[in-house]
């Protein structure tokens, strides 16, 4: 099993001049540590039920860019983009650039979108949930077609797209691995079954991720698609990690899911700290599991 840091807070001592700062130590103490990924929310209103909508939040794809530059081994990604937030062939030549600039290590994450006042609040319009995941479908179905060697038109419900070139293409092969954020039974795991080669799910337990695993499993077996084809993470928001052994006893049990990778958020006004401590006690011992 490996270790993830999802970087969600910004409200951080001496900001902005500081957050730079905050961001480049955060992802090369989480580098040092061995963790393979590392992750920003990709939003414009810091999320009301973590802080308020008018704390600090910087831009998802500007940061990762920046980060590409500063670290070379871990994935970088986005937990998520929401559907809503760019065009998709802008979308593809977006993460296409990260991928290139990081020597392969981009990763497209993208979920539904959720986030209706700063939609609201920017003038981005934000149609309804069955819209939404209609726009996802076809968001997948483009991205997917730039990252081939078909340049040619799509025609969807939601997009038309006269050419979907996308040059140079990306380093990883065959593309950048496409990760679908979300719990949702119905829509979301099955576009995961159907398109994804990463899961990402937020459980509230240990119990509720085997569930979630479940039913992903039934959608694979309706598309006949193996289920061991898509990479099973986790984002452990459940999993207290004030007590780092308590926390690895709750990996061993994701662990026995085939959960191969648990994202966590640093805490605190240090969180390269709080990274480095954290992370170089744990990911030795995640790697035996």
């Amino acid at each position: 099993m490996k270790l993830g840091i999802h970087f969600i807070d910004f409200t951080l001592p001496g900001e902005p001049q500081t957050l730079a700062s905050h961001l480049a130590d955060s992802a090369k103490a989480a580098e040092a540590a061995g963790c393979a990924k590392f992750t920003l929310m990709d939003h414009w209103f810091q999320m009301e039920f973590f802080r308020t909508s008018e704390d600090p939040m910087l831009e998802a794809y500007t940061s990762l860019g920046y980060l590409a530059g500063l670290t070379s081994s871990m994935e970088l990604a986005t937990l998520v983009t929401g559907v809503t937030y760019r065009y998709p062939g802008l979308l593809a030549k977006t993460v296409t650039t990260l991928d290139v600039l990081s020597q392969g290590r981009a990763q497209l994450g993208i979920g539904a979108a959720w986030y209706e006042r700063e939609h609201l609040g920017l003038g981005v319009p934000y149609p309804s949930t069955a819209e939404r995941f209609e726009r996802l479908e076809e968001t997948l179905q483009i991205v997917l077609q730039m990252w081939s060697d078909n340049d040619g038109p799509y025609e969807g419900r939601h997009y038309l797209l006269a050419e979907t070139l996308c040059r140079p293409r990306p380093v990883s092969k065959p593309h950048p691995r496409i990760m679908i954020g979300g719990n949702g039974e119905n829509k979301t795991l099955r576009l995961v079954a159907q398109y994804a080669d990463v899961t990402n799910i937020i459980p509230s337990s240990v119990e509720e991720a085997a569930r979630k695993f479940d039913v992903l499993e039934r959608h694979c077996a309706d598309l006949g698609r193996r289920p061991e084809d898509i990479e099973r993470t986790v984002l452990g928001s459940f999993i207290n990690t004030n007590d780092k052994d308590a926390f690895l006893a709750t990996c061993e049990e994701l662990a026995k899911l085939n959960v191969e990778l648990v994202e966590i958020v640093p805490h605190g006004d240090a969180p390269a700290a709080f990274i480095d401590e954290f992370a170089s006690y744990v990911t030795p011992r995640l790697a035996q599991m």
